[in-house]
């Protein structure tokens, strides 16, 4: 019965990672990123890629991501007491086969598109009604819809852009706004639209993302 407890417990662990997958999924971020960054965060492993300020900048992924931490750790502990009680026989298999198949249909319901489509709106109103413009990710205040991207653009070596300025490549009706030039450790913004671009600068642009692709598909 101990070993059946562990495995049970085990497909347990395996339900949260999904059930938190498909929570961050609504939230917007890929599946596969969402997948490693909840098993890193379960695990107490791995939690320092670039992808981590994904979770760290946004309110709500915070809060998932503290519970994680906190199950992660609870985990280990009911592991090894598990261990150490298999001379005992002391499980309540039963009870916790319950909490499984509970937490298995609850997965399941995430899943469905439907349900997928609510929890996202859901978040996002939770995002605008509950926290400051601030203190949100940059991509939740500006991307309005699919086709929005805020997007960095580099400026390479005999770019045909070298020396010539942002609006003598993008026309308006092309729906694609020049934030800031990154050149070095400076961000030029009240002078972009004037300044021409060298090799190296980084275009910090928002707009039509197609549109983007086109214009600088050869930066």
């Amino acid at each position: 019965m101990g070993i059946l407890f562990i495995f049970i417990y085990l497909f347990i662990v395996f339900t949260v990672i999904e059930i938190n997958t498909s929570i961050f999924v609504a939230t917007g971020l890929e599946r596969k990123v969402a997948r490693f960054q909840v098993i890193s965060m379960l695990t107490g492993t791995g939690f320092t890629t670039g992808e981590s300020e994904l979770i760290i900048d946004h309110p709500v992924r915070r809060r998932l991501g503290a519970f994680l931490i906190l199950f992660g750790a609870f985990s280990l502990a009911v592991i090894i007491s598990a261990i150490s009680k298999l001379l005992e026989n002391e499980f309540f298999t039963m009870e916790i086969t319950y909490v499984a198949g509970g937490l298995f249909i609850l997965l399941l319901l995430l899943r469905m598109s439907l349900v997928q489509r609510f929890l996202s709106r859901k978040l996002k109103s939770e995002l605008k009604e509950n926290y400051k413009l601030a203190d949100l990710p940059i991509s939740d205040v500006l991307v309005m819809d699919k086709e929005d991207e805020v997007r960095e653009v580099t400026i390479h070596e005999d770019s045909r852009f070298t020396d010539r300025k942002f609006d003598e490549i993008v026309d308006v009706e092309d729906d694609i706004i020049l934030l800031f030039i990154k050149r070095g450790e400076i961000n030029i913004r009240n002078k972009a639209h004037e300044t021409k671009l060298k090799p190296g600068d980084k275009l910090i642009l928002y707009g039509n993302n197609p549109k983007m692709e086109e214009k600088f598909k050869d930066a």
